[in-house]
């Protein structure tokens, strides 16, 4: 029996040390991929047939991986994509800090800790300071936005505990 089980071995545990210091979730498999060489090699098998194992091995599972996180993490379930920056604030709810004025009836409000420019959306009154709003679309640097009048539903349930 060859010695060689214990190169792969160190590689193994080397490239699996080496994927924590990384981001890129690649380095794990190769590692895996090693340990598998290793059990080959351990068990007496040949160099050729342990090196093809390494690499089919090593591949099968980063590509199975990118294709899982690809599928669970990036675009979550089916018909729903991720919205982030600007796409994320339509439906959003913010405050008015500033009151509607001049002929564009243009105001600000504060979503998530950024205060936009904002105007009131078609058939919606003037907006008024500390008035809760909701986004109804971006465009550009502005937001269009309709008054909220009621509050939502878990602060409601929230008045009711309290009150009891």
């Amino acid at each position: 029996m060859s010695n060689l089980w214990y190169l792969w071995l160190i590689l193994g545990v080397l490239f699996i040390v080496a994927e924590i210091f990384t981001s890129g979730f690649v380095l794990l498999w190769f590692g895996v991929g090693a340990l598998v060489a290793g059990m080959l090699a351990f068990l007496g098998l040949g160099l050729p047939l342990q090196v093809m194992v390494f690499l089919a091995v090593s591949i099968a599972l980063t590509i199975a991986s990118r294709t899982i996180f690809e599928r669970v993490l990036m675009r979550g379930s089916p018909g729903r994509e991720l919205k982030t920056g600007m796409e994320s604030l339509p439906g959003r709810i913010g405050v008015v800090v500033i009151s509607s004025e001049g002929p564009l009836r243009e105001g600000a409000v504060r979503i998530f800790g950024s205060t936009w420019r904002a105007f009131p959306a078609e058939n919606e009154g003037l907006l008024r300071e500390g008035e809760r709003v909701q986004i109804d679309r971006v465009d550009g640097s502005s937001v269009y936005v309709r008054k909220v009048d009621e509050e939502p539903s878990w602060r409601q349930r929230d008045a009711k505990d309290s009150a009891s």
